[in-house]
Formats: structure tokens, C-alpha cells, sequence
């Protein structure tokens, strides 16, 4: 994994879905508001979603003009609206054609994907942003954090088995 002023490349992205996953815990996601306020987080909880074949990841159900920037090599912004309100975000994972991509479902006093949309006041203008070139979202690396738990990701039910019970939502403990 190459460093450039601790920024992660893209070549960090462009790894197993699950481990970026895993090792995303403890990074600092950077964000730089339109007011110019530049504000750092700890990325504290994650949960992949592997490609086409992984029934509860959105790209299941093929190339849609919603899921088409995780057919995109690794690097990239994913967000998309739940409830009509809330954006979430996705870093895309892996390469070209692989439709994987890492959730970010909590960050340090702020848990809950749609509460941490809200702090970072996402929207669908970050579809597609760049995280290695971005001058308003980014990822720093950190220090391994030696702490970390794994769970079946949440909310996924409709997916069904092997799916639900797999461990890919990393909390860091």
C-alpha cells in the first residue's frame, strides 16, 4: 500500500473487499465542508458487500445506472439514499467489474450509516468522487487498531443464508 502525505491510494481499495473492510477501522475519513471547515474522523465500524454474488450487496442484481460506479475499479465514492433522506456511504473495492464496495456504518461519536451521511452532509454530488485525487473527502492512514470485532452485518435478512450469517461488519472495540 503506497502513502502519499498519509493519504490512502487507490491501490489500497483495489485489495479483498473484506480485508479493506477490516482494515479500514481505525483510518481517518477527512472532510473538508463547503465553508472550508476541515474536520477529522476514526472510521469505527464497516461491513463489505462482495460483488454479484453476494445477495445482499446491491450489485446482485447486475449494472444499474444506481450500482454502476461499484463496477469502477476501487477508490471511489458510493453513495446512495435510503428513506427518501439518508445518504450512505460506500468506498468501491477491489477491480474493474468486481461491483464490490466497503459501507462505512460508523465513525468515532458518530454510529449509525444515515447519522454519519448527516455530519458529512453527503449527497449525491459525491457519487463517483475520487478518493485519491478529492479535495473534500478522504481517507488517512493510521496506526492498526488491535481491537477488532466481527459480526453479521445488519439489516440484510432478505438475502438469506449463507449471506446473513456471514462476519463482514468489523466494529472496532
Amino acid at each position: 500500500m503506497e502513502l502519499k502525505n498519509d493519504r490512502l491510494l487507490a491501490d489500497f481499495f483495489r485489495r479483498d473487499t473484506v480485508v479493506v473492510a477490516r482494515e479500514l477501522i481505525g483510518k481517518t475519513l477527512i472532510r473538508v465542508f463547503d465553508d472550508g471547515t476541515m474536520r477529522r474522523y476514526v472510521i469505527t465500524e464497516t461491513e463489505a458487500y462482495c460483488g454479484q454474488s453476494d445477495l445482499a450487496c446491491h450489485t446482485s442484481k447486475g449494472l444499474t445506472k444506481r450500482t454502476q460506479v461499484m463496477f469502477e475499479a476501487g477508490g471511489l465514492v458510493y453513495v446512495y439514499l435510503i428513506y427518501g433522506q439518508y445518504w450512505l456511504l460506500n468506498f468501491v473495492t477491489e477491480q474493474e467489474g468486481s461491483g464490490s464496495a466497503v459501507l462505512i456504518r460508523g465513525l468515532k461519536r458518530h454510529n449509525g450509516p444515515g447519522r454519519l451521511g448527516r455530519e458529512l452532509k453527503l449527497d449525491k454530488s459525491f457519487y463517483g468522487e475520487n478518493l485519491e485525487s478529492s479535495t473534500r473527502i478522504w481517507l488517512e492512514d493510521a496506526n492498526p487498531v488491535n481491537q477488532i470485532s466481527e459480526h453479521p452485518r445488519v439489516g440484510i435478512h432478505y438475502a438469506g443464508e449463507p449471506w446473513v450469517s456471514k462476519l463482514w461488519r468489523f466494529k472496532a472495540d
